[in-house]
């Protein structure tokens, strides 16, 4: 008898404690990720570092104008620096970038690094991590991942030095991805360094864990889905090809009343040199600085205004691509443009786009996306752009990760080779009760003027003086 309730005694506790394991939660996701633009390690001294920023959760960033050490900048000097980094769920994130890196007196030189990880529940990489236009000694040498160049007899430099793994174990999946753009080692005394001596540029590191579902008991079996059947005019055994997706701009279409505002970011540069970019309103324009001025709706005003005559033509300010083309409450007719570096360029209150807008189309820079106008809330306003600057180390911060443009605008190219008096007139207001057009519509009078580039003097002019089309 006693045998018996002890047996059942046993087998309820085990029942108990199957079930209790059963209904365990599973452990929360875990993100982490940091970043720094340089570093400079001495043995036995004090090091020097800059743009550090880290991320146990929500996101950070770091900024430095420029860095020099010692304070001649003979061992290591760079320009403008950022970093950015996010951690939410079980997303890391984490970005820097480093403009014209001179290490050793100038025997290591780069136009820039960039270091990119990102880790997730569904694995890690480092893509988008490089280094441009280094040069060894004299010497240009293309960075490859983890290569490793002797650099004569006193020390070593390894170019995009990076790991990206992900494991399985105890139920938990780990993701890491670290990467250094450039990584300088001295194994000699030189340039008045030490050996031992490290210099690490464009750092970035990611890492995620989560909770995995347990795997089938004993015996059991995984239903196979039926492979779907190619559909007509596809081969068999061909996958379809899918477009690459495009991102999704940081933009408020709208904000409801008494929403919190995060002030803008202080003391903050992007890495965009004055190199390789264009004003974006071709002809004649004024603007001033007005970044952080109060507006209503949005709290403060993102960007600046480039006021222009009605129907000038909005130039891409770098090669890239063109996405979120059409009608925004706020901004009325505008687009996004991203660069190859990844920064992304906000232009709204257009009124009408060229035959490029067509999202997920690559551009040139100069090329003519849209004209001027008066769009969406800016009704009541002079004909202007609006311009914004969001930089890839900002885009975790939504749509508060913006720079003041002011700056940037000053340097880039201004184009003014085109008197305006011959475009004027042919891009007429738009009503206030218009709808949006489809992306790519054109309200244009000239024919041709998709073709032309603001790069190349005369051809904007010759556009504009061509025939009108007999719907114009």
């Amino acid at each position: 008898m006693y045998v018996r309730l002890l047996a059942l005694f046993l087998l309820s506790g085990a029942l108990a404690a199957a079930g209790s394991s059963a209904s365990t939660p599973p452990k929360p996701a875990v993100a982490s990720s940091g970043a720094f633009g340089i570093s400079v390690a001495v043995p036995g001294q004090t090091g020097a570092g800059a743009a550090s920023a880290a991320a146990p959760g929500a996101s950070a960033t770091g900024v430095a104008d420029g860095f020099a050490y010692p304070a001649d900048g003979v061992s290591a000097r760079t320009g403008a620096q950022s970093s950015s980094v996010s951690a939410r769920g079980a997303d890391a994130h984490a970005v820097t970038d480093v403009l014209a890196i001179s290490l050793l007196n100038g025997e290591i030189m780069a136009d820039s690094a960039a270091g990119r990880a990102k880790a997730s529940a569904t694995g890690a990489d480092t893509a988008g991590s490089q280094v441009t236009n280094l040069v060894l000694l004299g010497q240009s040498v293309a960075a490859t991942p983890n290569g490793r160049f002797t650099l004569a007899d006193w020390g070593y430099a390894v170019t995009l030095e990076q790991a990206a793994e992900t494991s399985v174990s105890d139920g938990t999946r780990s993701a890491r991805a670290t990467v250094t753009a450039l990584h300088v080692v001295l194994t000699a005394d030189h340039g008045g360094l030490p050996a031992g001596t490290e210099i690490l540029v464009g750092h970035a590191e990611a890492s995620s864990s989560t909770s995995v579902a347990p795997g089938p008991g004993p015996g059991a079996t995984t239903p196979v889905k039926p492979k779907p059947k190619p559909k007509p005019g596809r081969p068999a055994g061909v996958p379809p090809k899918r477009a690459k997706p495009l991102p999704k701009p940081p933009e408020p279409d709208f904000v409801r009343p008494g929403s919190v505002f995060r002030p803008p970011p202080t003391d903050v540069s992007a890495p965009l040199s004055p190199g390789g970019y264009v004003f974006p309103v071709y002809g004649p324009s004024s603007f001033t600085d007005t970044f952080e001025a109060a507006r209503a709706g949005i709290g403060w005003h993102h960007g600046e205004d480039i006021f222009a005559p009605l129907g000038a033509p909005l130039l891409a300010v770098a090669d890239g691509t063109v996405f979120s083309v059409g009608w925004n409450n706020r901004g009325g007719y505008r687009f996004w443009l991203r660069d190859r570096q990844g920064n992304q360029f906000y232009y709204a209150h257009l009124s009408a786009f060229s035959p490029l807008a067509i999202d997920g189309n690559e551009v040139k820079a100069g090329a003519v996306i849209g004209f001027v106008g008066n769009t969406g809330d800016a009704q009541s306003t002079p004909y202007h752009l609006h311009f914004e600057i969001h930089p890839v180390g900002l885009l975790p911060m939504g749509y508060d990760g913006v720079v003041n443009a002011f700056p940037y605008l000053s340097a880039w190219r201004r184009l003014l080779d085109v008197s305006f008096a011959a475009g004027r007139g042919w891009a007429p207001p738009v009503p206030a009760a218009a709808t949006a057009p489809k992306p790519a519509a054109v309200l244009l009078g000239s024919t041709d003027i998709s073709s032309a580039s603001g790069l190349e003097p005369g051809s904007l002019e010759r556009a504009l003086t061509a025939p009108v089309s007999a719907q114009g």
